[in-house]
This record gives structure tokens, sequence and C-alpha cells, in this order.
């Protein structure tokens, strides 16, 4: 058996807990130094869409949807209902069962709001408006809802 040197005998536990240390620590000081903005970007599936149907009562839309963030403040979102809503299959965001639209976001990190500004949509009259929308991240999941009190529908998007 070897004997380990006096000196070694009272370095050895400083190394392994430094590097024990290192190891717990670099996950979470990267997830400490990083901007809101950084947990945002990438690609996101959607999970679930809740929503109110024709007699205001909220359900749960039978869709899948992608919603892609930038680094440089650009997202694009598409929404496909597997069965489009009953008559025209128009809602404010969609139209014949499918809704696409791409723009600008800003994060207000103080109100945990992003807005997202519309540059093209499927529905034109998005185009240009500005989107006020609520936000929560848990995990690797995003839940988002309109900021406006008079729409009734939140979604929730998993990232890849």
């Amino acid at each position: 058996m070897m004997k380990l040197h006096p000196r070694g005998a009272k370095v050895l536990p400083l190394v392994v807990a430094t590097l024990f240390g290192w190891a717990l620590s670099g996950p979470l000081a990267r997830a400490q130094g990083e901007r809101l903005q950084d947990r945002f970007v990438g690609a996101w599936r959607l999970v679930w869409l809740e929503e109110p149907d024709a007699d205001g009562k909220i359900h749960r839309a039978d869709a899948t949807g992608l919603l892609v963030y930038t680094r440089d403040g650009h997202i694009s979102v598409q929404v496909m209902y597997q069965t489009p809503p009953a008559g025209s299959g128009a809602t404010p965001y969609a139209q014949g069962g499918y809704e696409a639209s791409f723009g600008t976001y800003r994060i207000d990190e103080g109100t945990q709001t992003f807005t997202f500004h519309v540059e093209g949509a499927l529905v034109r009259t998005l185009v240009g408006r500005d989107l006020p929308r609520v936000f929560e991240l848990s995990g690797n999941q995003l839940i988002v809802k309109s900021a406006n009190p008079n729409e009734h529908w939140r979604v929730a998007w998993q990232h890849y």
C-alpha cells in the first residue's frame, strides 16, 4: 500500500473540495451571469394552448406549434390547429386554423413582460402592432399570456 506524504495529506482534501466546488458552481455561475433574454433564445415547441370556446369556457386546443427567438431580438411564431375553429376559422391571431407571424421583441424584466412588434403576419391587421405579453419562465418551459385583460388565452412552450 502506498503512503501519502504528510504535505499531500493536507493538500489532497483541499484539491478535491475545490474540484467538487467547481463542478457544482459551473452551471450555477453561468445561470446567475446569464441575461434573461438569453433564456428566451432558441426554438420552442408548443406544449399546450388554452383559449375560450364559443361559450366562453376555457379549453385546451388541439394544436401544434413552433416559436423561435433570436439573440438579436427577432421572433417568429407558427401555430396550427389540428381541427380549425368552427365557422371561418378566423381568430384575432389565426386564419383558416393557422397562425403565423414574425417581428421583433423587447423584454421588460421588471414587469415580467415582453412586447412583440409584428412586422409580418397571416392576419394582416396585426402588422405594425405591438402585442404586450406576460411571461413566466420555469425550467425549460415558457408560459405566455396576453397583457390585455380582455384576452383569455395562455400558452406553454418547451425549449428544444
